[in-house]
């Protein structure tokens, strides 16, 4: 599978055949590709991803944070309609779509594994919506023309977190808007954060400690 992670159709084709269907619990009004009980990425270790040269398949599960994130922008649609959305480390594109739903003029999901695009664009397929995919590393970019930049998920890691964390501070110093969903990551920044809402979001104890996580969303201040 190595060599056609660059090929769409053939990324697609993976996508769906080990996939299903299905909504999140909290944003039930969108539809996306997910790995449940009965698909095989569901039942898949990293050794057998490995052999085929994928990555964990983070694409394939809508996490607490972007749940949250979703769930938010579709009740307060003001906060992005008529404005240009990033949704950085999107995944499955889950608060990027719904953005869009949410009356966003253009919605950008980016994520820098291959798989993650091709799943994000046929996710907007089944939902009706138009949205731009990119696989480019843009931490550290200025985003001149995003208004903007969502972010769920991305404090599991210090060095990912630190090196985040910096650069949506910029882009909140830059005047855009910039909100971080967290749901008690063990690397949230300490500061620089206002709280804005808060979810619980049912989970699986197949990828959390809990079967439900109290998620924050944060704007990000300089």
């Amino acid at each position: 599978m190595s060599s056609e992670i660059d090929d769409p159709v053939a990324a697609a084709a993976f996508v769906r055949a080990n996939t299903t269907v299905a909504a999140p619990p909290l944003v039930p009004e969108i539809r996306l590709y997910l790995a449940t009980e009965i698909t095989p990425l569901w039942q898949a270790t990293e050794v057998e991803l490995a052999r085929t040269g994928l990555p964990p398949p983070y694409w394939a599960f809508a996490w607490p944070g972007g749940q949250a994130l979703a769930r938010l922008l579709l009740d307060r649609p003001a906060m992005v309609s008529g404005r240009h959305v990033l949704d950085f480390a999107a995944g499955c594109g889950l608060a990027g779509l719904a953005a869009k739903r949410a009356g966003a003029s253009a919605v950008t999901l980016a994520d820098i594994d291959a798989m993650a695009a091709a799943a994000a664009l046929i996710n907007a397929e089944i939902n009706g919506l138009a949205i731009e995919t990119t696989s480019a590393d843009l931490v550290g970019d200025a985003l001149a023309d995003t208004d903007v930049v969502l972010a769920g998920d991305v404090c599991y890691e210090k060095p990912m977190a630190e090196r985040v964390a910096a650069w949506l501070r910029d882009l909140a110093g830059s005047g855009k808007t910039v909100l971080l969903a967290d749901p008690g990551r063990a690397y949230l920044p300490q500061s620089g954060l206002e709280p804005l809402a808060r979810y619980s979001v049912p989970t699986t104890l197949e990828l959390e400690d809990r079967d439900c996580r109290e998620t924050t969303i944060w704007q990000v201040r300089a």
